[in-house]
């Protein structure tokens, strides 16, 4: 079961935006394009996230895998220790970045001195972030991003560690809400991964919310 978490659509679960199999039978019975609230009893993740595969932040909108069964579950959570879960991202970050792609390779941990945040620390767990420029607009960038690994609030940290924090993201960047957003402006676009049933290679999008896209109409003024 493929999740769709999120925001800004007039009052409309994102998931509804998102169906993209077949039906309840179909080939894709272990992992559903369902909305959060529809899903059935789930397995693995323990027990405050069953069936999670794995997470997105708080206030950040779209994709997440839930599995239906455990077999599933250690099928997909393999995937993802071994990076050929391909998980990608967009989002708006302030101000605009000199080059038009690139990697940060740089390790995450809890920050010593706010223990609710996270930070580039040396000796933390390693974090890479693929990223590269979608658009420009005046002050700030649109751009994707492709996890490598899945550090808490990897992304919202590497790019504040570049300099240009997620547009909204009051906890890495500026501390006043902006308004039209209900969190940081940031976004789980696409999922790639080997079925646990079929062995067929999947991939899933998710439009952007309309809060997004609201915003980038904004910022091109």
């Amino acid at each position: 079961m493929a999740l769709a978490h999120g925001r800004g659509h007039g009052g409309r679960d994102l998931a509804q935006q998102c169906i993209r199999n077949d039906d309840a039978d179909g080939p894709h019975d272990d992992i559903r394009i369902a909305a959060v609230h529809h899903h059935g009893i789930l397995t693995g993740g323990g027990a405050l996230r069953p069936g999670i595969v794995h997470r997105i932040d708080r206030d950040t909108s779209g994709l997440i895998i839930a599995a239906k069964n455990d077999y599933a579950h250690q099928f997909l959570s393999a995937q993802l220790a071994d990076h050929t879960l391909a998980r990608t991202y967009e989002c708006i970050v302030v101000g605009n970045l000199r080059e038009d792609s690139g990697t940060v390779d740089a390790p995450i941990a809890r920050d010593s001195r706010d223990r609710k945040r996270m930070a580039v620390v040396p000796g933390g767990r390693r974090a890479v972030t693929h990223w590269e420029v979608i658009a420009r607009y005046p002050g700030y960038t649109h751009v994707r991003c492709r996890l490598e690994t899945g550090r808490t609030h990897q992304i919202r940290v590497h790019m504040a560690y570049l300099g240009h924090p997620i547009l909204g993201d009051t906890v890495y960047g500026a501390k006043k809400a902006v308004p039209g957003l209900t969190g940081q402006c940031l976004h789980a676009v696409g999922l790639q991964f080997i079925h646990p049933r079929t062995k067929e290679l999947v991939s899933l999008t998710c439009p952007l919310p309309d809060e997004f896209t609201a915003m980038l109409r904004k910022i091109d003024r």
